[in-house]
C-alpha cells in the first residue's frame, strides 16, 4: 500500500508542475528565460583603461581589470583591441568618498568606515555609432574596519567597491533589462 501511495504522490505532483513549464520563455521579456540576457549579436568589446578624476591613484586600473574579468566570467563577449571590436566601453572614475560610520567611544578613532566610488560610463556600437548604455554618477560602496583590533585597510574597502561596481555595470550591459 505505501508503494501505490508513492506513486500517486509523484503523479499528483507531476500533474501539478505541469502548468509552470509555460512561466518559462525563450525570451528575457516575457517571463523566466534559459536564454542569455547578453546582446547575441555583439561578439567583441574593447574595454581601454578608465580615466581618474580623483586622487586615488591606481584605482582606475582596478576597476578595468574587474569589469574586464567580468565581463569574461558572465558574458558571451570576447575582450580584444578597440580598432576590432564590435563595442567599446568606456569609463571615468570621477570620484571616491571615505566616510566615518562609527568611532570609538574611548579612543575616538574611526571604527567603521565606508569608501564610495562613482564612475560615468558609455558603452558604445562602433558598427553604428550607437550607444548601447551610458551611465553618470554611477556608484557603490563598501564598508571596511580600520579599527586597532580588525585592522582592514583601506584598499580592502576599496577593492570591495570595486568589485560590486563591476558587477553591476556588467548587470546594466544585458539587453532587455
Amino acid at each position: 500500500m505505501t508503494g501505490c501511495f508513492a506513486k500517486v504522490c509523484v503523479a499528483v505532483v507531476s500533474a501539478a508542475m505541469i502548468p509552470l513549464i509555460p512561466g518559462c520563455s525563450a525570451s528575457p521579456n516575457q517571463g523566466y528565460a534559459f536564454d542569455t540576457t547578453f546582446d547575441e549579436s555583439i561578439k567583441t568589446i574593447a574595454v581601454p583603461i578608465f580615466r581618474n578624476e580623483t586622487t586615488s591613484r591606481g584605482i582606475e586600473v582596478q576597476l578595468t581589470e574587474a569589469v574586464m574579468k567580468q565581463i569574461q566570467q558572465r558574458t558571451p563577449w570576447r575582450l580584444t583591441p578597440a580598432d576590432r571590436a564590435d563595442t567599446t566601453l568606456v569609463g571615468v572614475v570621477t570620484r571616491t568618498n571615505l566616510r566615518a560610520l562609527s568611532d570609538d567611544p574611548q579612543t575616538g578613532l574611526v571604527q567603521e568606515q565606508a569608501v564610495q566610488i562613482t564612475i560615468r560610463f558609455e558603452w558604445r556600437d562602433n558598427r553604428t555609432g550607437d550607444v548601447l548604455v551610458a551611465r553618470d554618477n554611477y556608484s557603490a560602496s563598501a564598508v571596511f574596519h580600520p579599527s586597532r583590533s580588525v585592522g582592514d585597510r583601506l584598499e580592502l574597502g576599496q577593492r570591495t567597491a570595486i568589485d560590486e561596481l563591476a558587477q553591476d555595470l556588467i548587470s546594466d550591459m544585458r539587453s532587455g533589462w
